[in-house]
């Protein structure tokens, strides 16, 4: 599936809601030992970026609503862009879900639809090397691991870095952040038995500090979080290790120049990475450790704060720096739930019970 045009929206008005009387009680750092699964499938594959939950509802095939799908960006010559897996993690065992064909590179842009469909960004590079790395494409997977379509055009894909989905089934919006333009783009994606047909595609946020990093790959727009009670989309921007804020994700027709800065503060961020919105509230991220040069902020850390830009907490997930990358969250029943985190160094999966009210 090429895609060649844009298209657009129409303007949404912004509704605020009121907060629950919840929201506030911080998960971080996790009160539980963790559940900890290797993520390293039989090929050999390393570095663990994108973490999904598998939701409620989901359709049968080989998976099961909490399972745990884990994307990984090296092969086994720990070359990064090289990755062709998707592992799923069940309980304490992990087994392999997908394995693609090289070069792939599969990133922290990853996503399980409630249609029954796994969403994957893939950046390859023939040597490990972002200088030498091609723009990708997303993959579209069903529930057996089949690679069903994939999406791909420059330059509304062009270096897939994360993505987060508004999932109301058959019609989802997708949101990508492309970390070789400093773009997000929104996709209008409709699924007809079977079939995946891209309507409007819409660059709607720009500007963002972006550059090819020897260490860590690329700098760029990374993690993405959308706020249904107020139509806003939050983005992690690693070089400019700010946090922003895009109003009127969902409807807006034109690109905002970042967004609103809602949280920067070098005595706990150091290059925002993966990010999401935990039910109770707060966004959490995780830290590149490579953005600021003799940082105070320990390395490896996930990093909680309020969407006002105050800090209510980290975790430390390995004492070496480059550890942390992809992280999930999951509800269950009376506020209880699952904070899911990878350690790119050891490489594995941490799961930890947590409360969210």
């Amino acid at each position: 599936m090429h895609l060649s045009r844009l298209g657009a929206g129409i303007l949404l008005t912004l509704s605020l809601c009121t907060a629950p009387a919840w929201a506030g009680k911080g998960i971080l750092p996790p009160k539980s030992k963790p559940t900890i699964v290797s993520t390293v499938p039989s090929n050999g594959d390393l570095n663990p970026y994108g973490v999904a939950f598998v939701p409620k509802g989901f359709p049968g095939g080989t998976l099961q609503p909490g399972d745990i799908l884990v994307s990984n960006f090296n092969a086994s010559s720990n070359l990064q862009g090289t990755g062709t897996t998707i592992v799923n993690v069940r309980g304490s065992t992990a087994s392999l879900f997908f394995q693609g064909t090289a070069p792939l590179g599969l990133t922290t842009a990853l996503e399980v639809l409630k249609s029954g469909y796994v969403i994957v960004g893939n950046f390859p590079s023939p040597d490990g090397s972002c200088t030498d790395s091609t723009a990708g494409s997303l993959l579209i997977i069903d529930s057996y691991g089949n690679l069903v379509d994939t999406i791909d055009g420059a330059p509304m894909i062009n270096g897939p870095w994360d993505m987060t989905v508004i999932d109301s089934g058959n019609d989802p919006l997708v949101f990508v952040s492309n970390a070789l333009s400093g773009t997000v783009y929104r996709f209008d994606i409709k699924i007809s038995n079977g079939s995946f047909t891209v309507g409007h595609v819409t660059k709607i946020a720009k500007g963002y500090a972006h550059q090819c990093d020897p260490v860590t790959f690329v700098d760029g727009p990374t993690g993405l979080a959308y706020d249904a009670q107020t139509d806003a989309l939050y983005v992690a921007s690693t070089l400019d290790n700010t946090v922003y804020r895009v109003d009127h994700a969902s409807k807006r027709s034109n690109a905002a120049a970042k967004g609103d800065a809602v949280y920067s503060d070098p005595n706990h961020l150091n290059g925002p990475l993966a990010l999401v919105l935990a039910p109770n509230g707060h966004l959490i991220t995780a830290n590149n450790d490579n953005t600021i040069p003799n940082s105070p902020v320990p390395p490896s850390e996930y990093v909680e704060f309020t969407k006002s830009g105050q800090f209510v907490g980290d975790f430390q997930i390995d004492p070496n720096a480059g550890g942390s990358f992809g992280l999930a969250v999951r509800e269950t029943d009376d506020g209880k739930g699952f904070f899911s985190a990878v350690d790119d160094n050891v490489p594995n999966l941490q799961t930890f019970k947590v409360k969210f009210r």
